[in-house]
């Protein structure tokens, strides 16, 4: 029989063989509910009670006064509530990591400007991979960030701890014939994300979740999960066309993108099929984000004003303004030939 139990958490998974298995956690954000032999459990099975009431008396033993606190009240904050799906699960894992090694720290040595040396001695002790370094840090720095501004903690010793991992992807561009290439080998669902990403300049996980009652057939709505940010993204003419068609032969699909199977992506699943097309394709180093530049530099170089293309991406106008002034994704040829055809334009002789 299946167990009624309050605040129980699920989440559907496709698997490798292509079917789909649904996971049960104790909370939102709670551990996964497993037999004794590892087993995820079901609601049906005797064992999920044992289980779900294992999980809560272990979180009900936290120790008052220390980390463990304060990583609890940063679950349960609308700064961390508020967070795409996948970014809670990411966050996740470097919480538990968090509580495994300073989970038991009291407070008063949480916010002394000493405990900086060792909170940064365990970013550094990942620095074989610099990224995770960096992530784990900008998690704690955040469980800080809310502790202090809910009055739990004085100081945030966690505040500009630098990173490890630096990236300059400014001359990392996807050309035309970049484009021409991916499109010659992709399947037509990555061909409509492809178009899709490069006319609105969004993000893959924003774009993966728009539905089509957001296209209203001259314009797409749509809230960014990372900043929260509205944006109206006006289409274009091939972006409209492709659109239309679309919906025509849509089927019952609720997103705009979807699979060969006219089901909505996973995040895991749209990742490993856009790889192995721009494997195919030979792109090398681009990926899929950097077509959210590329689409800023497309927009500057059709004549548009910062705060035309900011509109667009939801970019702030400072970060518009920086990707172009850093040569994201190129361009600066083009622009500066438009620049002397109207200069000469206006003055040549």
């Amino acid at each position: 029989m299946r167990q009624n139990l309050p605040g129980i958490a699920s989440a559907t998974k496709r698997l490798a063989d292509g079917t789909t298995r649904t996971y049960f956690y104790a909370w939102r954000g709670g551990p996964m509910l497993k037999g004794a032999d590892g087993t995820p459990l079901r609601p049906d099975q005797p064992e999920f009670i044992v289980a779900y009431s294992e999980a809560h008396k272990a979180r009900k033993k936290v120790p008052t006064g220390t980390l463990f606190n304060l990583i609890a009240e940063y679950r349960s904050s609308s700064e961390f509530q508020i967070r795409a799906e996948k970014t809670r699960r990411d966050y996740g894992r470097y919480l538990k990591l968090l509580e495994e090694e300073f989970g038991k720290m009291p407070i008063s040595a949480v916010e002394d400007i000493r405990s900086r040396g060792d909170f940064k001695a365990w970013r550094d002790g990942m620095s074989a991979t610099p990224r995770a370094a960096d992530y784990a840090w900008t998690v704690l720095a955040r469980v800080l960030a809310v502790a202090k501004d809910n009055g739990r903690i004085a100081v945030n010793v966690c505040e500009r701890g630098g990173r490890l991992y630096a990236a300059d992807r400014a001359e990392i561009v996807w050309t035309e014939e970049a484009i021409s290439a991916f499109m010659s080998v992709a399947s037509e669902p990555l061909r409509q994300a492809l178009v899709l990403a490069l006319w609105t300049g969004q993000r893959q996980g924003d774009l993966l979740r728009v539905s089509w009652t957001a296209y209203d057939g001259e314009r797409i709505s749509l809230r960014q999960a990372k900043t929260r940010a509205r944006v109206v993204v006006p289409t274009g003419a091939p972006l409209r066309r492709m659109l239309d068609m679309m919906k025509e032969t849509r089927g019952p699909a609720v997103t705009i993108l979807t699979n060969s199977r006219g089901e909505p992506w996973t995040q895991d699943g749209f990742r490993t099929s856009w790889g192995k097309a721009a494997t195919k394709a030979g792109l090398g180093d681009l990926h899929f984000h950097d077509l959210r530049g590329t689409a800023v530099t497309r927009l500057a170089l059709a004549g548009c004003t910062i705060p035309q293309i900011a509109a667009i991406t939801g970019h702030s106008q400072k970060d518009a303004e920086s990707i172009l002034g850093a040569n994201y994704l190129g361009g600066t040829r083009e622009l500066a030939e438009q620049a002397a055809a109207k200069l000469e334009e206006k003055y040549g002789g």
